[in-house]
């Protein structure tokens, strides 16, 4: 799912809420499978600027990635591999209109990518000035390249770089 024409949005906080609606789909399919389930990314945090696209992190042993994928694939989501990126597992998928979009992941808890998300979601909570500068960046990035989303990752890149050297 490449986004084509990069949208950011002031914080909404029914973002929540649909994550909530997300999480109990695919929670009534990976059950006791998952540690956690895990709201990560921009619209996890109250207050910052984001694409309206919900990112998920589904936290397993990693003795159950395979069954997790397994549940997951039979309520309609398509394995895409770890496209590049060790640690985690990515799905795509078709026939949920009813949810908000949305980017899945499954990680094994000792996932070094899981726990990136989880660090930079959680700094970004706490300190207001750094919310409030990437989220300016990303409004700014996307005013800029509203159709071309490599250079909307490029622009905002060093104020995430600037962020994880202080975390």
């Amino acid at each position: 799912m490449r986004t084509e024409h990069v949208i950011v949005l002031p914080y909404d906080k029914k973002w929540k809420q649909d994550f909530e609606e997300i999480k109990k789909e695919i929670s009534e399919v990976i059950g006791s499978l998952a540690i956690a389930i895990e709201h990560v990314g921009s619209t996890s945090v109250e207050g910052l600027a984001a694409k309206p696209i919900i990112d998920i992190d589904i936290v397993v042993k990693s003795d159950d990635i395979k069954r997790a994928i397994d549940g997951l694939k039979s309520i309609g989501y398509v394995h895409e591999g770890n496209l590049g990126i060790e640690g985690r597992e990515a799905f795509t998928y078709d026939g949920k209109e009813h949810l908000q979009m949305h980017h899945l992941y499954v990680c094994p808890e000792d996932s070094p990518e899981l726990k990136r998300h989880l660090a930079f979601r959680d700094y970004l909570r706490r300190h207001k000035d750094a919310r409030v500068k990437y989220g300016n960046a990303k409004l700014e990035a996307a005013s800029l390249y509203p159709n071309d989303i490599d250079r909307y990752i490029e622009y905002k890149s060093p104020i995430i770089e600037e962020i994880y050297s202080v975390m």
